[in-house]
């Protein structure tokens, strides 16, 4: 058994929409306090109250006018949310109809949380009501793509904090890709750097002005994060997560683990308590 509930998108009464909202109400009747993991974006735009969201293991404060950004595959929880009032976008990778919105979508280091100025709130609010408006609508013969349109409208509006160069950068949006598909079976920067046929400098390259990390970086970070998340939520021993990840014994995971964190796996899962 997994302490993370896994979360697919299947929309509600919209057929196969890649568009769905909520209220922070309608979240707090499903919501049972546990860590859960989609396949979906969940974007929410906070009007009052406060509370918190743990998102892979930073904790974010939600605070009157901030936004929310959690990408899909993230380990999330949402907590002391039963003042907080505001509206959730839940919507699929290729739900974004603009060039912008996409590259937003794409981008691996958009901040999970950020607040809203004050000057923006006002085409923010409108934005976002027209989504809720179109999305709400009686199925009828017409340009299905309007919340879609509405939501890359939203995105815009909300200008999410992200670095510039990933976001214009095919060559790490190809190496991203190629590491999310396969981290958990390669480790070494010239399995990727052959896959996608660049030579290994040009690939940490882009790796560097993408994030500031080489491309080795790169992938021993995504490699502990899940690490993280198997000893944290699933209460892997180091062999179970060096089984899971592709190393050939607990004793290599256990030495890469503790260079990153600076602890030994059993040591680390101590330190963290899942409810």
């Amino acid at each position: 058994m997994t302490a993370i509930r896994q979360m697919t998108y299947r929309p509600v009464g919209h057929g196969a929409a890649a568009v769905e909202t909520m209220t922070f109400g309608r979240l707090r009747e499903l919501n049972d306090g546990g860590t859960q993991r989609a396949d979906f974006h969940v974007l929410a735009v906070v009007d009052a109250g406060h509370g918190s969201v743990t998102v892979d293991f930073s904790v974010h404060p939600l605070r009157e006018r901030s936004a929310v950004w959690i990408a899909p595959g993230a380990v999330h929880r949402w907590d002391d949310i039963a003042g907080v009032a505001g509206h959730l976008v839940l919507f699929v990778p290729t739900a974004p109809v603009s060039h912008a919105a996409r590259e937003l979508v794409a981008s691996p280091d958009v901040i999970a949380q950020w607040n809203i100025p004050d000057a923006d709130w006002p085409f923010v609010d409108a934005a976002r009501n027209h989504l809720l408006l179109e999305a709400s609508a009686p199925p009828v013969d017409g340009p299905a793509e309007l919340p879609e349109i509405l939501l890359s409208a939203l995105i815009a509006r909300l200008r999410p904090p992200h670095g510039e160069a990933s976001a214009t950068n095919p060559v790490f949006q190809l190496f991203r890709a190629e590491v999310e598909a396969h981290f958990r079976e390669h480790h070494d920067a010239g399995y990727y750097a052959r896959a996608l046929g660049y030579a290994p400098r040009t690939l940490s390259r882009a790796a560097q002005r993408a994030t500031g990390r080489t491309a080795k970086a790169y992938i021993v970070d995504r490699v502990v994060l899940e690490a993280k998340r198997l000893l944290a939520h699933e209460r892997l021993t180091a062999a179970g997560c060096a089984g899971t990840l592709g190393f050939p014994d607990a004793s290599k995971f256990s030495v890469l683990f503790r260079k990153a964190t600076g602890m030994p796996p059993a040591a680390w899962q101590t330190t963290v308590t899942v409810e």
